[in-house]
């Protein structure tokens, strides 16, 4: 599974630590075949409306020492066996990403180990592609705060189309908070929209349907299935459904026209949007009626964790992509196509 990845020394350690929205995770993981060390989460649930950076953040102080002991007990050297330290330093949301920023930093200064900067969407890719095994596919990426259609070329994930308001995964959680579906927004592993939607019988038309290119517009379909829901004139599954519908076409839409432009054979759905079963439906159905390969990564590493963190933490030290303490700064908007990705080109 490592054989496109730069070996420095066989049997390295990295641990990772994500912090950017809902959950603090660790991961820790190793060059080789027994290359899962420890995976450990825990999430912040709003107990009504969105997420709340402050409570999360706090959330976050209270769970990560023992969130980390956890996982650094299963070394056997504990934390004198980790190589290096990865954090996710953005995307995400500023407080809680201090958290992460502030616990690794102290780790890497205390322990003297490396400090690895990390992307968080470039994580959600790479762990993808490690997973699936795909090597240069074209990516979509849907979660809470991201809508977009990528490829790797001339060393960076270049975008290729995006959401021009609101990201996907908002747009459901924003949606069921009105309609009282949630929070929570997902149970047993299934967005609450999908529940609904899976009892809709009744497409409602006249709602829009936005694509201008290669992107992708929602804030106007939130604004009129809202406006639908309030007037109690349609059954709230047919709703459900039709927004669905809606919505995952569109991205659909996107995905194949960046496949036709790029000429790529493969597509890799990653990210927390695609645990989706409804939505994974519709991209194998596409890539199938296209000839080209379709993967997705696994529901329990589509949506935040620790793991993805080292992985990408791992690839990155290989090629010096380290940083001072200090100036491990964070950046709330770091986007995708900002990021050198320098295993690639080997």
């Amino acid at each position: 599974m490592w054989n496109t990845w730069r070996k420095v020394n066989e049997g390295m350690i990295v641990l990772g630590i994500e912090s950017t929205a809902h959950t603090f995770g660790v991961g820790v993981v190793q060059e080789g075949k027994n290359w899962l060390i420890a995976d450990e989460r825990s999430k912040y649930v709003p107990k009504e409306g969105g997420i709340h950076p402050k409570e999360a953040s706090q959330h976050f102080m209270i769970h990560a020492p023992r969130v980390i002991a956890k996982a650094v007990k299963k070394l056997k050297g504990g934390i004198n066996d980790v190589d290096a330290i990865a954090v996710a330093l953005g995307p995400g949301l500023g407080p809680c990403l201090r958290v992460g920023a502030t616990l690794a930093r102290g780790l890497a200064a205390y322990f003297n180990k490396p400090l690895i900067p990390v992307n968080h969407a470039v994580a959600h890719v790479e762990i993808g592609r490690f997973i699936t095994g795909l090597r240069k596919p074209l990516i979509v990426y849907l979660s809470g705060g991201n809508t977009l259609i990528a490829a790797y070329a001339d060393g960076r994930y270049r975008v290729f189309g995006e959401t021009l308001d609101i990201a996907l995964g908002n747009f459901m959680d924003v949606f069921a908070r009105e309609a009282g579906l949630g929070p929570p927004y997902v149970i047993d592993g299934k967005h609450v929209l999908d529940k609904c939607a899976d009892e809709g019988e009744k497409f409602i038309s006249e709602l829009p349907y936005v694509v201008k290119g290669q992107d992708i517009s929602l804030s106007g379909l939130l604004t009129a299935a809202l406006r639908l829901l309030k007037s109690g004139e349609v059954r709230l599954e047919d709703l459900c459904y039709s927004v669905r519908e809606i919505a995952y076409s569109s991205v659909i839409e996107v995905a194949e026209r960046g496949l036709a432009l790029t000429r790529l054979g493969e597509v890799m759905l990653v990210g927390g949007v695609g645990a989706s079963e409804a939505l994974r439906t519709k991209f194998s159905l596409m890539a199938q009626d296209r000839g080209v390969k379709f993967a997705a990564v696994p529901p329990k590493y589509a949506v935040d964790n620790g793991v993805m963190i080292a992985l990408t933490g791992m690839l990155a030290f290989k090629h010096g992509m380290v940083v001072r303490p200090e100036e491990a700064y964070v950046k709330q908007r770091w986007r995708l196509d900002e990021v050198e990705v320098p295993w690639l080109k080997d």
